[in-house]
């Protein structure tokens, strides 16, 4: 199994994740499929199989939380929950205990009790005598309801019988069946069994049988977990080691005396394991009432976890708590995304996941305690709140440490304080460049609004720019030429007889600007993310030769820097149809035409059109798409010309209704190039679900945006714009902020 070391994952987009996760082995290339398509969500028909009166399926984020060693095992930990801080308090705790050896985990015996309730008994002793006495016949009749658990290795292992009185003293006679259910949580395979033999335990007894089922008190599977941390590693700040191990220590303690204290105190122990529970498609409420009944077993609820000071002066830490959960049978089997979380955590038995599970609660309670005990709760919540509206508001990477100070600093965690932060960053950022001897420009990204696709075959395209998408700043360099996009977290040394990729594109501007033998420092900043079909490539192609030629004084005019940005193009993705490098060059809305000779008519607009523009949970590939699409003509031309020529229609009656603001128009004209889009297959199921989100909340029309296969979606959300994007987001889809560029749409 790989490492479980693993840092600046929250710097990653979620593709990107996926992607990590994938090369380091801990999602299969199937698991990493389902993921980046969203096919780990249950559909609603299968969802209606399972529960009654089924209207939707209802989200939560699924996360990870890494750095976990338990008993000596590299483990990620797949967690469902939207609670802010808790993934992070994890992945921070587990990465303090692997300095001491991790978490050490025990489950000595998982036995699951049935209960059978006999009410009625003349002679309880008696009864109690002859139900020993049967107690062999018992155990047969029950291990045949589920011979093959038998096989398995599991069965009933014990039968206990003991009296229960009332409020009125009047007695019941009761049955503990305890049961291995092996790899099960089991109870459905508990109910059935007492169902079985609550018949004969009434004819032993004499009386009638009140209830039949199972306990969730599972005491005789109990979980324990220690683990240690070093003085040194608890300082923070200039609080230190020892006074936030003694104020930890001392929390802990409060917490076992006073039952106020003691239940937020588990519930920060449950914070974990319920979402661990949940990932793995476990029944969380059956293990809450355990937990708090295990809590609350001398009388007064207490705290799950205990700790000490050593010998040595480290914490230690323990906690011990009832845990049955499974990782077979039950609604596993319907829900895609606990197969996912269970190939995540590893597990190889219902006991390993136990004692994950218990790991898991102990160390997001020493998150909690230890957060206490320094800057407190609401700091680090404040500060996960900051981050978020840092990346709602499209800051780069380079940028959101600074942004988040600055924002926390300010006490307004806003979003209209992280945009105003943004922008004097960015500004600061730029007067800065200028002032070295560095040459800057800018390119346009490009949104297609209606003709993806058809426009490679010489029919019409309506696209808009997203200007300054791209900025690039280049300065002579004495010895080699470096390339650096820090958003994509991308560094290389360009090799001058390099024939592909990044290194071609840098050659071939170098080439036909004649400045081959001259070596450079290049830094781009991207607005746009990669693979999502807003014309990352073109923009860095047409920032990039704009800087080289102002940083060597040769003469550009637009129309030489769009052919050199379309040979570009031509690098990047085989057969463009050349409107990402025209939109990005010109800057200006527009409808393009491919062809011998390409056509472009501006679009004058006199105010932003109402887009939201989101993120699909996969990259898309220009490239492979337009293969594809090609392979699909070449085999039905006639019929996939025809689907081009309505394409080409709406392209024509979708740039008169831009230019006249007739939204509603422009937007069922968006629709109907979005199911013309799908019919030539270049959607996904991930994207059908971004569009009906948009257009559930109020979006006029939503459609995919370039070569799809994964990629973007685009929304036309007249006096919608925050509603849809607001719900594209609560669905866990990134959006591009807002566009604010009143005025730059035409020239």
């Amino acid at each position: 199994m790989s490492d479980s070391r693993l840092s600046g994952l929250y710097r990653l987009s979620v593709p990107e994740r996926i992607a990590e996760l994938e090369k380091l082995g801990w999602l299969t290339a199937e698991s990493a499929r389902e993921l980046r398509a969203g096919q780990q969500v249950m559909s609603v028909l299968m969802a209606d199989k399972i529960i009654e009166n089924v209207i939707g399926v209802f989200g939560l984020p699924l996360a990870i939380a890494p750095n976990f060693i338990v008993n000596g095992r590299e483990c990620i930990v797949p967690l469902v929950v939207e609670e802010p801080s808790i993934v992070a308090a994890l992945s921070s705790a587990a990465a303090l205990a692997r300095r001491t050896g991790g978490f050490s985990a025990t489950l000595e015996e998982s036995l699951l009790a049935g209960q059978i309730h006999v009410s009625g008994v003349a002679d309880v002793d008696a009864a109690l005598a002859l139900l020993a006495a049967a107690a062999d016949e018992l155990r047969e009749i029950a291990d045949s309801v589920h011979p093959r658990l038998k096989i398995r290795g599991g069965g009933v292992r014990d039968l206990e019988f003991r009296t229960l009185r009332l409020a009125d003293n009047s007695p019941l006679v009761v049955v503990h069946v305890l049961v291995d259910t092996c790899d099960a949580m089991g109870a459905n395979l508990v109910n059935t069994l007492c169902e079985a033999i609550a018949p004969r335990i009434s004819e032993i007894c004499g009386g009638d049988i009140a209830l039949r089922i199972l306990s969730n008190l599972v005491d005789r599977s109990i979980a324990t977990a220690t683990v240690r941390f070093t003085v040194a590693d608890l300082a923070s700040g200039e609080t230190s080691g020892s006074v936030v191990r003694d104020r930890i220590v001392l929390a802990g303690e409060i917490a076992c005396a006073d039952p106020y204290r003691a239940v937020t105190h588990n519930k920060g122990v449950m914070n974990g394991i319920d979402a661990l529970a949940i990932a793995t498609g476990n029944d969380w409420r059956a293990i809450e009432a355990g937990a708090h009944a295990w809590a609350a077993r001398s009388g007064q609820y207490s705290a799950l976890t205990r700790w000490s000071v050593a010998a040595d002066g480290d914490l230690v830490g323990d906690i011990e708590l009832p845990l049955k959960p499974g990782i077979v049978g039950g609604t596993l089997s319907a829900n895609p995304a606990a197969a996912i979380g269970l190939a995540i955590a590893g597990v190889r038995s219902a006991v390993q996941l136990a004692e994950l599970m218990a790991a898991v609660g102990l160390a997001q309670n020493f998150a909690a305690l230890r957060a206490l005990a320094t800057g407190g709760i609401q700091q680090g919540h404040m500060r996960l709140h900051a981050r978020s509206l840092a990346a709602a508001a499209g800051t780069p990477d380079r940028l959101l440490t600074e942004l988040v100070n600055k924002l926390v600093d300010s006490g307004e965690i806003k979003d209209w304080k992280a945009a105003e932060i943004l922008d004097e960053l960015e500004t600061g950022e730029m007067n800065d460049r200028e002032g070295m001897d560095v040459a800057v420009a800018s390119a346009a990204g490009k949104i297609i609004l209606l003709g993806e696709h058809a426009v490679v075959y010489g029919r019409h395209a309506v696209a808009v720019p997203i200007p300054n998408a791209v900025t690039a700043s280049v300065s002579l360099s004495a010895e080699n030429t470096t390339l650096r996009v820090p958003e994509w977290g991308f560094v290389a040394n360009i090799d001058a007889s390099g024939s592909a990729g990044i290194d071609a594109m840098v050659n071939l501007i170098r080439k036909e600007l004649a400045i081959a033998d001259v070596n450079f420092t290049i830094h781009v900043t991207s607005f746009l993310p990669r693979g999502m079909g807003l014309g990352s490539s073109a923009a860095i192609a047409v920032a990039m030769t704009r800087a080289f030629a102002l940083c060597t004084k040769r003469d550009l005019d637009d129309a030489a820097l769009n052919d050199i940005a379309y040979e570009c193009e031509k690098l990047a993705h085989g057969n463009p149809s050349g409107i990402d490098n025209t939109v990005s060059c010109y800057g200006t809305a527009m409808l393009f035409r491919n062809g011998n000779t390409p056509s472009m008519k501006v679009l004058s607009l006199d105010e932003v059109p109402p887009l939201v523009i989101a993120f699909s949970h996969g990259l898309g590939s220009t490239l492979e798409q337009v293969a594809a699409v090609r392979r699909r003509h070449e085999k039905n031309s006639e019929h996939y010309d025809a689907l081009f020529d309505q394409i080409d229609a709406l392209s024509l009656a979708g740039a008169a209704a831009l230019v006249s603001k007739q939204y509603d128009q422009l937007g069922r004209l968006m629709n109907i190039c979005h199911g013309l889009l799908n019919a030539i297959e270049v959607s996904t199921p991930d994207i059908e679900k971004m569009v009906a989100i948009a257009r559930d909340n109020g979006a006029v029309g939503a459609k995919l945006t370039g070569a799809g296969g994964g990629g973007s979606i685009v929304a036309l959300c007249p006096a919608k714009e925050d509603d849809v994007r607001s719900a594209l987001q609560r669905a866990g889809y990134r959006t591009l902020p807002s566009l604010k560029f009143k005025g730059e749409l035409s020239e």
